[in-house]
């Protein structure tokens, strides 16, 4: 028996064979987004997903394959890009990719083959998290680290401290990349999700030291494997940077990482929203002071959020149309706040996935982008350069001088009412400006020459509550 477990783990470890054509992402050269290494911008529309959930359950001992197939393809259809997952999930027990402490699952093992294989041929690519740690300090005697399992640590306190644990941690991703990396299905590494000094018995040098090791150590492995790096980050729930704000020195600040994430949650407004525009306020809110945090040159995005207190402590399911409203306007702010993308949604609801309506709002978002030259934009919130005359909602805005993100999220009152929309600041010339209704996806671009001082007005539509403005600098003046 022992003989033929060695010869099963010899076989799961076998390095896949490297894909040199492979294009992975990379941060932009010169602006705060993502781009492929042929050199065409990319920006992260999508959400959560979890390999328990029932869109993506189905591949677990290949039950039903072509059903998560089905799945992707209409994601691809959808305009998603990128899921985020978590190597493991540890709601329920025979999910861990490691059975035991350094011993990885085969059945685990040709999942994660074939949500791989999944992701290249449909060009979506996933943000991998080695933990789901939720579940695993809640049910920490199950897990194959802790001592009753046979494992090296006593505790989830004592994960980034115990060196046995580390270096475990460090073996689990070091065998991640030997095994997947080669792929550009993957897009990057949540070296943890949502960091913090807990898991170093409250030690915030000690949780910083354990992300430079990590960090360090699976960048070599990638480099000596693959020749370069997939991409690093590390996340953080908004209440633990609120209330321990050395944390970001960690998440915005490390030298290792390549870009920033936050967990935008926050009490009433996104835990439990009462209007659909009181999430998309508080992205707007909450994206301004990580961007305040955050180098200029680092991309920023919100990898997790939704309605988790109405959901886990209420068990409430929002109303569909509802939270298709919080949805959409939430993925909007995060764009239009100076976030890579939309932001991602942790679903929150029954069954644990997003509803078509969520997908139809993604694939919106994702006909709006190519109209930004996202290589060039070294966007900062618009703030007092923004003004919407005799507006009756949220106004919120990003840019630099010769390109801008503009939202006007209005009251059902405001259809059949336009607006005056001034943006100073610009760089003097003609603008190219593209009017998006955010519900519908229909648009109309019209040029625009500034003033002589750089103030841009342009009349928003009135046919909708939801609008999006793309301007970009389109020639000299006149």
């Amino acid at each position: 028996m022992k003989h033929a477990a060695a010869l099963e783990q010899t076989a799961i470890r076998k390095v896949a064979a490297p894909h040199p054509a492979a294009n992975w992402v990379r941060c932009a050269d010169g602006a705060p987004y993502f781009q492929t290494e042929s050199g065409a911008a990319w920006a992260p529309v999508g959400h959560n997903e979890a390999i328990t959930w029932p869109n993506i359950e189905p591949l677990y001992a290949r039950r039903d394959p072509q059903a998560v197939d089905r799945h992707f393809a209409m994601l691809k259809a959808s305009g998603v890009t990128c899921l985020r997952l978590m190597l493991d999930y540890s709601q329920v027990r025979h999910r861990h990719l490691e059975s035991r402490c350094g011993r990885f699952s085969p059945q685990m093992v040709r999942l994660w083959d074939d949500l791989i294989a999944l992701g290249e041929r449909h060009d979506i690519r996933f943000l991998l998290t080695p933990f789901d740690t939720f579940f695993m300090a809640r049910r920490w005697k199950t897990h194959p680290y802790s001592h009753a399992m046979g494992g090296p640590c006593k505790s989830p306190r004592h994960m980034f401290t115990c060196a046995a644990t580390r270096a475990a941690i460090i073996e689990r991703m070091r065998f991640a990349t030997r095994r997947w990396g080669h792929s550009q299905a993957v897009f990057g590494w949540d070296l943890w999700n949502e960091i913090d000094s807990f898991y170093a018995g409250g030690d915030m040098a000690a949780a910083h030291a354990f992300v430079s090791d990590l960090s360090d150590a699976l960048r070599a492995e990638e480099i000596a494997l693959h020749g370069r790096a997939h991409l690093q980050t590390v996340s953080v729930y908004y209440p633990v940077l609120v209330e321990r704000p050395a944390v970001g020195d960690i998440v915005f600040r490390h030298p290792g990482l390549d870009f920033a994430s936050v967990h935008l949650y926050e009490k009433g407004t996104i835990d439990q929203p009462r209007s659909s525009l009181a999430p998309a306020e508080a992205t707007k809110r909450l994206m301004a002071a990580a961007l305040a945090q955050c180098p200029a040159e680092r991309p920023l995005l919100d990898t997790e959020h939704g309605p988790i207190h109405a959901f886990k402590d209420r068990h409430i399911t929002l109303p569909d149309d509802f939270d298709t409203d919080c949805f959409r306007r939430t993925q909007w702010a995060h764009l239009a706040s100076g976030g890579a993308g939309g932001g991602m949604r942790w679903p929150y609801r029954h069954p644990h996935v997003l509803i078509p309506a969520m997908h139809e709002a993604q694939a919106v978002l994702a006909r709006f982008l190519p109209l930004i030259d996202w290589q060039r934009f070294r966007r900062q919130p618009l703030a007092d350069r923004l003004n919407a005359r005799s507006f009756d909602g949220l106004v919120l805005g990003c840019g630099d001088d010769a390109q801008a993100i503009v939202c006007l999220m209005g009251s059902r009152a405001q259809c059949g009412h336009g607006c005056a929309v001034d943006i100073a600041g610009l760089l003097p010339g003609i603008y190219t400006v593209t009017q998006m209704n955010m519900v519908t996806g229909e648009q109309e671009t019209s040029q625009l020459q500034t003033t002589t001082d750089g103030t841009l007005t342009v009349l928003a539509g009135s046919g909708a509550p939801d609008i999006a403005l793309a301007v970009v600098r389109s020639g000299d003046p006149d």
